[in-house]
């Protein structure tokens, strides 16, 4: 499971700054989650080998009674509740504020491990920068320059020296690999709980909670015609008694988690409500993650004909992005629609997991040229190759050849949607990476 860092300050000590240096800015996740993350940004960081996602805390004002600054507070608060690691930024060149020493009080009384980082230090002595900071009590500063990079490395390698310490034993990941692994992920009262009942309360399945902090998955382990599957749980479900009920509070962090442990991901949505910007963001999610996907509409039972049809027409219009995967229009409750759903799920893992012969890539590759080439940029026309195959779940194809870079969207859609269809790759996100091997104006006054 990745760690999660959280970014805590006060107002303007730069831990936007930091949020976009770890996640490299544009090429992460942001997730602005409508009514549950105004004040938070979630993303995902890497150091070398060591994956991990990051939160951006709104400005931390712990004593404010009412009003925005409240909803900050308490937003920041659940952020604690959930890190791993807590990164305390202070301000080296205003120095210590009061606020600072309010909110090093809270965290204290937390007991989560906190790194105590002053930013803004580029140019300045350490003893200088450290000095005032020394009164919170939080051991010794480390002193960084967010805008800059400046200590950065080493400061994100020991919080997750720390992190990670803390992560379950790779151990108990073996109890939970005997199936494919599943996450069912939404919004809250989209029917989750109702769902996760259905699938497993014919199977008399034990369910066991992983040792560690309060943030554990849940693992459950259940069969379905014969075929075994792992239930991931960290999106808010908890046992009570014989079955699971959801939790009224909406994890962003457990989501993601439990999205970036899962092989097949399933996305349910609620029929009778519109399609909402969080379940769009949800989903972006996990087309960025890799993950193989099934769609879940649920509660389809309570709709008429007429509400089914401008359904259908909301799902195609704001759910475009995943033409890949499969909708199935299902009721938890009643439990109707279950097998289908479930056979999806092997369908999806299959083709996340499938092995692309270089052989029949470039034959595909050669037929979709043949049938249609790409078109000139200038003087240029891209000439594709061959193809071979670069990982798997999600599939990932490398295509060769000169001039890629002039490769257009519209014909790399076309390329991917020739390669899932020859190789019927429904239910999984497909990468496609074009390498060049040639000057791009090699060719250039030739006539193609």
């Amino acid at each position: 499971m990745k760690p999660v860092i959280a970014l805590v300050g006060r107002p303007n000590v730069g831990k936007s700054t930091l949020f976009n240096r770890l996640t490299r800015s544009r090429d992460a996740l942001v997730a602005d989650l409508p009514g549950l993350t105004r004040d938070r940004h979630y993303g995902e960081g890497r150091a070398g080998a060591r994956p991990y996602l990051v939160v951006d805390t709104g400005g931390f004002e712990p004593v404010a009674k009412d009003g925005i600054l409240h909803e900050m507070a308490r937003q920041t608060r659940q952020a604690v509740e959930e890190a791993d690691v807590v990164v305390f930024i202070v301000d080296g060149r205003n120095g210590l504020a009061p606020q600072d020493k309010s909110i090093a009080d809270y965290l204290r009384k937390t007991g989560r491990p906190i790194f105590l980082v002053v930013n803004k230090a580029e140019g300045m002595k350490y003893t200088a920068v450290a000095s005032d900071f020394y009164e919170l009590g939080m051991g010794d500063p480390r002193a960084i320059s967010a805008a800059h990079g400046d200590g950065v490395t080493d400061m994100i390698n020991e919080a997750l020296e720390v992190a990670y310490a803390g992560q379950p034993e790779e151990a108990d990941d073996t109890q939970a690999s005997r199936g494919v692994k599943i996450a069912i992920v939404g919004r809250p009262n989209v029917g989750k709980s109702t769902l996760v009942n259905t699938l497993i309360g014919e199977d008399r399945v034990i369910a066991f909670d992983m040792p560690g902090t309060t943030r554990d998955s849940i693992y459950v382990d259940f069969e379905r015609n014969g075929k075994p599957y792992t239930l991931i749980d960290t999106a808010g479900l908890r046992r009570r008694g014989k079955v699971f009920e959801a939790i009224e509070k909406f994890s962003v962090v457990k989501t993601l988690q439990s999205i970036s442990d899962a092989n097949v991901v399933i996305l349910l949505l609620d029929a009778q409500q519109d399609i909402s910007d969080q379940d769009a963001h949800i989903a972006g999610f996990v087309v960025e993650q890799g993950r193989a996907l099934v769609v879940g509409v649920n509660k389809w039972d309570g709709l008429d004909a007429h509400t089914r049809d401008r359904t259908k027409a909301d799902l195609t219009r704001k759910l475009k992005f995943l033409e890949f995967a499969k909708f199935h229009f299902i009721s938890a409750a009643e439990k109707t629609g279950i097998g289908p759903l479930l056979r999806s799920v092997d369908d999806a893992y299959a083709a996340a997991m499938k092995k692309l012969p270089t052989p029949k890539l470039t034959r595909a590759l050669i037929e979709a040229v043949e049938f249609q080439q790409p078109r000139r940029r200038g003087p240029v026309r891209p000439k594709l190759r061959y193809a071979h195959q670069g990982g798997q779940n999600p599939p990932v194809i490398v295509v060769h050849g000169n001039a890629l870079d002039a490769v257009t969207e519209t014909y790399k859609r076309y390329l991917e949607n020739r390669f899932r269809e020859t190789f019927a790759l429904t239910g999984t996100p497909l990468r496609i990476e074009f390498r060049s091997s040639v000057n791009p104006y090699a060719d250039k006054g030739r006539g193609d």
